[in-house]
């Protein structure tokens, strides 16, 4: 193509630059780049040209046509002639220098063109950029712009003209004036600079080898001298900066002699700026560039300059970073450097400098200082060598800074120290003591700890993580550290103030024993001879032993500790390492099987007292074992700030002292333990207790004598005591001790050998407990309560607790039940009241029994103490949240089972059953579960222990079975589940009194077992199906005499405010009644009369059955009258007419009477009446009439009863037609107004259930119908599907009928013969609702395969062709479909009526009805029908059938695009191997539509694209076409419409050439459409056309058009369609 038309196609993308989309704008960019990658020169022309043409083009969009040329030339500076590159280079220069504005991005954009041209045509863009670099002249800022960046881009290009450059730019620095032009300036002589070094330094690779520094220094020196001592003056910052900027690397080609002579002014004058910019980057650098050019000279002057560049140079360190920006911290690291190059020429001069600033109290000068010592001993290693000694020294002060940021600097410092040797110096300890000292810090305050500036410490960068890091990194990575820090850290395990830092110290301390260990086992011992300051064995074993017993604080320091015991056994003991090294292995398993959730710190602590007990057995050195015992002592104070620890060394010294042989040894640790303990702590007096108890063991006499010498000491009065320590002891104080003697004597008791402490519990525990109590101090209290139920459980647990005859016992009981009723209801707090109830269970067991009332008494304040708590907490498995609640429960269960042990009669567990009564029947249901769980434990337990010695009645039976059954039904499953357990085991209790054994299995009884299983779920139905099989297991196995005694006690059940033990009590009464009755002639007045009162007194709807056999009486007889009755009852029927209703399906004959009485009410009396409005011309409304209302409501009733099946089969067909025409007919159809009214007033209160409206009671009839005829899956399966709610509406009437016809079909086939039989009837019906509804079911039955089945095909076509002139549009339709789903059911049918098919199909087509929804049936149905039609049949229609369908390709409705697309694909599908050319043009005609409709709007629509395009493509005999339609076209995989639409055109454009023009231009129609995703797809199809057809072809296209067309896109609304437009104006470089 011409050029002329590769400009009008740059300028049409040109002109689009202009776009308010910057996704358009970056896509035009793009396409005037493709057309750059095809024609660079043209392109660049073009742009030029345009650039020339359009003068007032905003600056913006010249940037951005100035930036695409810069693209093009980086790629393609090759292929760029010389005259096309002077013509860039002109326009370049002009667009650079067209204004005096500084700084703008469309300047910019020009010189990076000058530059992408420079790095080809040096010498052309040099000779233009000098032209306008003139002596004399000041030059345009753009211009020094470009002869920077090209002495960074081309140094080698561009360093053989910088001497020219130079000497004319050296003139104009004088003549610069303003400050912008001089940073200009500066800029380039930086760059210039730069660019001279680099290409010194590459001389061997440098064009000229000949170039050297002497060439430049005169003019950088003359430079030099302008921008030092004039220039860098200014007030302007920038202009300061960009000198400073430029001093840096001028400083290298400086003559030496002047750089010496210079620096005097040169670094003062540097540092200066430090305080007049924020911003020091630049500053440093330069300086840093500067400092080094003067070492590399060995300049003297630098000697003189040297504190005063220090002192700068440290404030700079010492300004706080406020950010981590990479220039913030790039500037930092530059100064640094620069300390980095004094260090290497003064190390003396720089520690005399820093050191002594290492004193001050000012935090930021302070963390400065050590900031830069750290990198200096990094860096400067070899300097710093002979410096150590002196550094450490200097070290002392920082070490006592108590601020964060001080802190973590030095440790640091420190960390630096220590891989450079320094912490092998005296004076090194220190500096690891630091380290420890900061790892200890506590980590929930030194993480939230604020600094000076207010800024929260990240954790990860806290002080202690910082040290916890560096001890583990100089303990295992620095090998010279291994002799300073062994066995140096075993001092820090012991002080208290170390013990967050135990875990990182155990982790080091073990890796270093470790490493010694492989060295030899000798250099592991520990030599205490010396080493003084160790701790000794005794106090390490202690120490690691109690913070193992929190394993998880401090970050795990359980298992930490333990890893340092198992290396340390030798220095323990030489016994122990066998003995440990298995030990300890399953101890750190243990804990590896755990985490902090899971482990039992219960079963943790008494695994380590076991392997303190072995430890010990294993040494059996009595001196040893006591010098142990004395460390613990000793340590105790240690803990107090955790009691949990202290608790457990308790129970070590206790361990230990069992194993010591020293009584003497005992007794005097045993009275300073009494003396020293802190008895105001609370949580310590367990740990005192038990340490006693433990001891105990050994030695009873002297624990004992030794508590009583304390009890009896003036220590518990209130006046000065013996003991100075104890002298003004306040009473709450005393109270606290004799609380923990208390509790020591139980556990005392407890634990000490049975057979020795029960000599002792009257004499001597008991008195001395008693003197300690009162009844004020709660803590008191729960002590004695604890200590009693220890020591009472000792007397019972003895070999023979019959023996011990216990003369306090009633004293106590009474006590406890003191303390039980005076606990609250409303909580549960402390375990007073269980520890209680489980003293009074062992005290049972003791002589002398309690007397009935005191017994009475127990039972009774117990149960009240317990049950009326508060529920407990639920888990969110539902499960009981709090153990407390659970062990409370467990103990009154004790108590209870112990007070039936003492009478295992029935009247024994009635007077219990009694007292859990009023809790059983209570309204509150967790004290019901609570009362059920309790009662089937009793029973339980009576059964196991039943001992029957003569067979005796159970004469209470009957009441108890009477008082549990109802439970079955409980609202809540728990105790529905114990009721039936309390069933199970009061049968059995029967069968032992019948004198049946313990281990007889009764098989009735059994059933129960499952039955209660079935109860977890609340399904009413299960449950009172359960109720009903409990109450059959029961009458088989009640005695005849119980049964009236069970009835009574059930009728009181009816009452029950919980309705489902109400219902349950009914269920079960008629289940006894049917299976036992017979025996009640006797008490049936009794029994009515029970009944008729309590149907007065409960009005709940499961009392009312009782009295409808009258009912059914009544209508046997006279079952006409009763029919007109009950319909003439007010509407809606309240609950008793409709359970009466119920009645009268009890027998058959009566039931078919009933039915077909109704039948005739709702199909002969006129379903509606019109009521016309007010208004005139409105539509009239349709108002039921009352009687077929009354009788489909009645119909419901009858039919929804059970016994009515046998019936309803018989009238099925009748019953079924009658009323689904009666839900047809009242389909909008209103209640009468004063119904209205009620029915808005019933369901505001719920007065019933089912609605009133004429169409929902039809539906719910039919429902009924279809249940009680068998149909059940026709129900559930239109509910599934939403079918009932559909056919209650007037929009998806229809849709249900369908549903229905379907459903019937696939469930109830044998019924339709009939069914179908009297529809056909219909067809004359007056009401046209009334047709179009047999119309849907009779056509949606022909797509079921039954209607073969049941030779009902040909009847079904006859009546659905005998409808097709019908009056109604919807009959018409309906007809159609029916029609067409033949092909589904019969499609071998279709050939035979393929003709009549055919037929009603175009008239279909044809059809004018108001919304063409006739055609959209014909349209569907066609394309189901095609694929079985003969294919002489389609023939003559193939073409008639195409050209009709192809206006709805483009129809506004989604409908009727979808439809007729797919039948489009149908039709081809139908031409497979036989395509007329004349249909081959409408195949081809429809391409473009199809394909663009791929991105149609609407899903349905392009899926039925990507159908019929498949069905089109065989006509189109392409294979590499199909194949590429197969691959991206199947259903269900993602389209990449882009990708797919390029392959097409590719193989369009291969295979048919010569349709490139009607493609073409039927995509130009394509442009204008409404949805904007095929207006964006027309183009990219126009554009992938134009790319892979070949040049040949481009006359068939009418470019002219579509460069017009396309530029009214580029104006399109939507910026995806300009985009697309852009792109496609790029393809079209193709053509050129």
């Amino acid at each position: 193509m011409t050029e002329s038309y590769m400009k009008r196609l740059s300028f049409a993308l040109l002109d689009a630059v202009t776009d308010k989309d910057p996704v358009v704008q970056e896509q035009v960019c793009s396409a005037l780049c493709s057309l750059g990658e095809l024609r660079p020169a043209e392109m660049l022309r073009a742009c030029e040209e345009y650039l020339k043409k359009h003068d007032k083009l905003a600056h913006p969009y010249r940037a951005m046509v100035l930036r695409a040329m810069e693209t093009v030339l980086s790629s393609h500076i090759h292929k760029l002639d010389k005259d096309t590159a002077s013509a860039i280079i002109l326009l370049a220069s002009s667009e650079m220098t067209r204004t005096k504005e500084l700084g703008c991005d469309w300047q910019q954009a020009a010189s990076s063109v000058l530059v992408a041209v420079g790095k080809r045509f040096t010498n052309q863009v040099m000779e233009e950029v000098l032209s306008k670099f003139q002596p004399g002249l000041l030059p345009h800022c753009s211009v020094l712009q470009t002869l920077s960046s090209l002495s960074v881009s081309n140094a080698f290009g561009m360093v053989p003209f910088l001497p020219s450059v130079l000497s004319t730019m050296l003139p104009m620095l004088s003549m610069a004036k303003q400050d912008a032009m001089r940073v200009m300036f500066c800029y380039a002589l930086q760059h210039f600079s730069e660019s001279t070094l680099e290409y010194l330094a590459n001389l061997d690779q440098a064009p000229d080898p000949t170039v050297r520094r002497d060439t430049f220094a005169a003019d950088i020196f003359s430079a030099y001298d302008i921008l030092f001592h004039q220039w860098l003056q200014t007030r302007d910052a920038k202009l300061r900066l960009a000198v400073v900027a430029a001093l840096g690397p001028m400083s290298h080609l400086l003559p030496s002699e002047k750089l010496e002579e210079q620096l005097p002014k040169l670094l003062p004058g540097v540092l200066s700026l430090y305080k007049k910019h924020a911003e020091t980057f630049q500053i440093s650098k330069s300086l840093g560039q500067i400092l080094e050019a003067a070492v590399n000279l060995g300049s003297r002057t630098l000697e003189v300059q040297l504190d005063a560049l220090l002192a700068v140079l440290h404030s700079q360190v010492c300004v706080p970073v406020e950010s981590s920006s990479p220039l913030v911290m790039g500037s930092r690291n530059e100064v640094l450097r620069c300390f980095t190059v004094l260090a290497r020429c003064s190390p003396d001069r720089l520690l005399a400098f820093l050191l002594p600033r290492l004193d001050t109290s000012n935090e930021r000068l302070r963390v400065g200082t050590l900031h830069i010592l750290r990198h200096v001993i990094n860096s400067a290693a070899a300097q710093m060598e002979a410096k150590k000694p002196f550094i450490l020294s200097s070290m002392r002060l920082p070490l006592q800074d108590t601020n964060n940021k001080v802190k973590r600097a030095v440790v640091q410092v420190i960390s630096a120290m220590a891989h450079h040797g320094y912490l092998e110096q005296p004076g090194g300890e220190v500096m690891i003591e630091y380290i420890v000292q900061q790892c200890a810090l506590p980590p929930e305050q030194e993480t939230e700890k604020q600094n000076l500036e207010g800024e929260a410490l990240a954790a990860e960068d806290s002080v202690r993580a910082v040290s916890i890091s560096t001890l583990y990194l100089v303990s295992t990575t620095v090998d010279r550290m291994s002799d300073v820090l062994w066995p140096y850290l075993l001092e820090f395990l012991t002080p208290v103030r170390f013990t967050e830092a135990l875990t990182p110290l155990c982790r080091s301390l073990v890796h270093l024993a470790l490493k010694r260990q492989e060295a030899g086992a000798d250099t592991l011992l520990v030599q205490y001879d010396t080493h003084t300051n160790l701790p000794s064995p005794y106090a390490v074993i202690t120490r690691l032993l109690v913070v193992s017993s929190s394993p998880y604080l401090g970050s795990g320091r359980g298992a930490a500790s333990l890893r340092l015991l198992k290396v340390l056994q030798q220095n323990i003991h030489p016994l122990l390492a066998q003995r440990w090294e298995t030990a300890i292995t399953l101890l750190l398993e243990y804990l590896d099987e755990h985490t902090e959730e899971t482990l039992s710190l219960k079963e943790w602590e008494e695994k380590l007292l076991m392997f303190l007990r072995e430890t010990l057995a294993v040494i059996s050195d009595n001196v040893w074992i006591c010098q142990l015992s004395l460390e613990m002592c000793k340590q105790l104070p240690c803990y107090n700030g955790t009691p949990q620890e202290k608790n457990f060394l308790y129970k070590c010294i206790g361990t230990t002292l069992v194993a010591a042989t020293s009584k003497e040894v005992v007794r005097k640790h045993l009275q300073e333990l009494l003396e020293t303990a802190r008895y105001q702590e609370e949580v310590e007096h367990e740990g005192l207790a038990c340490c006693f108890g433990i001891c105990a063991i050994s030695h009873l006499e002297d624990t004992l004598a030794q508590l009583e010498d304390f009890v009896k000491s003036d220590v518990l009065r209130k006046s000065s005591g013996i003991f100075s320590i104890f002298k003004d002891r306040s009473e709450h104080e005393v109270e606290k001790v004799k609380s923990a003697l208390i509790l020591c004597y139980g556990h005392v008791a407890a634990r000490a050998p049975r057979e020795l402490v029960l000599a002792k519990v009257e004499s001597d525990i008991l008195p001395n407990m008693f003197q300690c109590f009162n009844n004020k101090d709660p803590t008191l209290k729960l002590s004695l309560v604890q200590s009693l139920c220890m020591v009472s459980q000792t007397a019972r647990s003895s070999t023979q607790p019959g023996s011990f005859h216990f003369s306090r016992k009633a004293e106590l009981v009474a006590q406890m039940m003191e303390f039980i009723k005076a606990e609250p209801t409303d909580s549960l707090t402390t375990p007073l009241r269980k520890k209680a109830m489980l003293t009074c269970t062992h005290l049972l067991f003791l002589e002398p029994p309690l007397e009935e009332q005191a017994q009475a008494d127990v039972i009774h304040g117990c149960l009240h103490s317990v049950m009326a708590l508060l529920p407990e907490p639920q888990g969110e498995d539902g499960g009981c949240q709090e153990p407390l609640y659970l062990d409370t429960i467990l103990a009154l269960e004790d108590l209870l089972t112990s007070l039936l042990q003492w009478n295992m009669t029935p009247q024994g567990l009635q007077v219990i059953i009694e007292h859990l009564s009023p809790w059983i029947k209570s309204p509150r249901g967790h004290e019901r579960a609570r009362a059920l769980g309790v009662s089937a434990r009793l029973l339980r337990y009576f059964l196991e222990h039943l001992q029957v010695s003569a067979l005796v009645p159970f004469h209470n039976l009957g009441l108890l079975v009477g008082l549990f059954s109802p439970r079955c039904a409980d609202l809540w499953p728990a105790t529905r589940q114990e009721a039936v357990n309390c069933i199970h085991s009061l049968l059995y209790l029967q069968l032992g009194y019948d004198g049946f054994s313990r281990e007889h299995r009764d098989e009735v009884a059994e059933r129960l077992l499952p039955l209660r299983d079935s109860l977890v779920h609340a399904d009413p139905a299960v449950l009172f199906h359960a109720c009903h099989s409990i109450a059959q297991i029961i009458a088989k196995r009640l005695p005849p005499d119980q049964l009236i005694s069970l009835l009574l006690t059930m009728f009181e059940g009816l009452g029950d405010p919980d309705k489902n033990c109400s219902r349950a009590a009914t269920v079960m009464i008629n289940c006894l009644l049917k299976e036992r009755g017979t025996m009640l002639k006797e008490k049936v007045p009794e029994i009515v009369s029970v009944l008729r009162s309590k149907l007065q007194e409960v009005h709940e709807e499961h009392i009312l059955p009782a009295v409808q056999h009258s009912v059914y009486l009544l209508a046997s007889q006279h079952c006409t009258t009763v029919v007109s009755s009950l319909l003439g009852s007010p509407l809606p029927f309240d609950s008793h007419t409709c359970a009466l209703w119920r009645a009268l399906a009890m027998e058959p004959s009566l039931t078919a009477q009933v039915l077909g009485l109704l039948l005739e009410k709702v199909s002969r009396d006129m379903p509606f009446k019109e009521s016309r409005a007010f208004l005139l011309g409105s539509t009239p409304d349709r108002v039921a009439t009352l009687l077929p209302l009354a009788a489909t409501c009645a119909l419901y009733e009858v039919v929804s009863a059970p016994a009515s099946g046998t019936t309803v089969l018989e009238l099925y067909p009748q019953l079924f037609v009658a009323l689904l025409l009666r839900v047809s007919c009242t389909v909008g159809v209103q209640l009468p107004r004063n119904l209205q009214a009620k029915e808005r007033r019933a369901t505001s209160t719920a007065l019933h259930t089912r609605s009133l409206e004429p169409c929902s009671s039809a539906v719910d009839a039919l429902q009924a119908l279809l249940l009680r005829g068998g149909s059940q899956d026709v129900v559930q399966l239109m509910e599934l599907e939403g079918g009932w709610e559909l056919l209650r509406t007037s929009t998806g009437h229809e849709e249900g009928v369908t549903q229905l016809a379907s459903a019937m079909a696939k469930c109830a086939g044998p019924r339709l013969p009939l069914v179908t039989k009297a529809l056909l009837c219909t067809q004359s019906s007056v009401y046209e609702i009334q047709r179009v509804t047999s119309t849907a079911f009779l056509a949606e039955l022909l797509s079921s395969n039954v209607v073969n089945d049941l030779m009902l095909l040909e009847s079904l076509v006859d009546d659905l062709l005998a409808r097709q002139k019908d009056s109604s549009a919807s009959v018409r339709r309906l007809v159609l479909r029916g029609l067409a789903n033949i092909a589904s059911s019969s499609p071998d049918k279709v050939r035979t009526h393929g003709p009549q098919l055919l037929t009603a199909m175009i008239n279909g087509l044809d059809d004018n009805d108001d919304h063409r929804l006739v055609a959209l049936e014909a349209m569907v149905g066609l394309a189901r029908l095609l694929n079985f039609m003969e294919p002489w049949d389609l023939h003559s229609v193939l073409l008639h059938m195409a050209i009709r369908i192809r206006p709805f390709f483009d129809s506004e409705k989604v409908e009727f695009r979808t439809a007729s697309i797919r039948l489009f694909g149908h039709l081809n599908k139908a031409c497979h191997g036989d395509c007329e050319d004349i249909f081959l043009e409408q195949v081809v005609g429809g391409l473009v539509p199809l394909l663009l409709h791929l991105q149609d709007p609407q899903a349905p629509v392009a899926s039925a694209c990507r159908f019929a395009l498949c069905m089109c493509v065989p006509n189109l005999e392409c294979a590499e076409l199909a194949t590429a339609f197969q691959k991206h076209l199947q259903e269900g995989r993602s389209l990449h419409f882009g990708e797919f639409l390029n392959s097409t055109c590719k193989h369009l454009m291969h295979h048919f050439p010569d349709l490139l023009g009607r493609l073409v231009s039927t995509n130009l129609f394509y442009f204008k459409s409404s949805w904007e995703g095929v207006r964006a797809a027309a183009p990219m199809f126009t554009g992938f056309l134009v790319l892979h057809a070949e040049p040949e072809h481009r006359p068939q296209v009418d470019l002219e058009q579509l460069l017009v067309a396309l530029q009214l896109l580029l104006r399109d609304p939507a910026p995806r369609v300009r985009e697309k437009a852009a792109e496609t104006l790029g393809r079209l470089v193709k053509f050129a």
